[in-house]
């Protein structure tokens, strides 16, 4: 029913002629346009979903976004791109050996449920990407900027901003970016490259 609604009376489908074009990860241009990338799409697939009172939720599947229905028992895998395919056991081998090569095989957790804030910020990340693919430093920094607000623990966003921000030469605000990360993970590998960034962040305000 959703596939016959959304792909085929509303024409939603992935854009396999301009994957990369900024306005797939848009929402508002995917709406505009009928195309999209795998999460943009899932997100309304899910929106649809849930206000006719079914259960979904987002499959974090390596480098393609799916969705699934939940049924009383069980639960329906789809590709959302491909206009709302279900995926059986078979179909989902081939797409994890397309993306990680003829020796991959199924493996558990490969389902895993994603929570609607993991969605919202795997759909930042495709924006984010994009504008810095493109140059647009400060635009993946606002970008950023708009993952922290809706995932203010993540502590890997912030060590972004402050890299971000001590490119642009934004002295302060990459310093409190990554005091920011130091305190949710002060220990560690990570910690300590941050740690040489701020000494050269204080050796530029001298």
């Amino acid at each position: 029913m959703l596939a016959d609604l959304l792909a085929g009376e509303f024409g939603y489908v992935g854009d396999t002629e301009t994957y990369d074009d900024p306005a797939n990860a848009n929402l508002i241009r995917v709406i505009e346009r009928r195309r999209g990338l795998p999460v943009a799409l899932g997100v309304l697939w899910l929106h649809a979903a849930r206000s006719a009172g079914w259960g979904g939720h987002g499959v974090d599947f390596p480098a393609h976004f799916l969705i699934a229905l939940e049924g009383p028992k069980t639960q329906v895998v789809v590709d959302v791109f491909n206009r709302g395919q279900t995926m059986s056991a078979k179909d989902l081998r081939a797409l994890l050996k397309r993306v990680e090569g003829e020796k991959a095989e199924l493996r558990p957790g490969l389902l895993q449920p994603m929570s609607t804030r993991r969605v919202l910020l795997r759909l930042q990340n495709n924006i984010m990407t994009r504008r810095l693919e493109s140059g647009d430093l400060r635009g993946g920094l606002r970008c950023t900027e708009d993952m922290l607000l809706i995932a203010p623990d993540q502590s890997e966003l912030w060590r972004q901003a402050g890299i971000m921000n001590q490119r642009l030469e934004q002295v302060a605000a990459a310093r409190d970016c990554y005091l920011r990360f130091l305190e949710l993970v002060p220990e560690g590998v990570a910690a300590n490259g941050v740690r040489v960034q701020l000494d050269i962040l204080k050796s530029m305000l001298n």
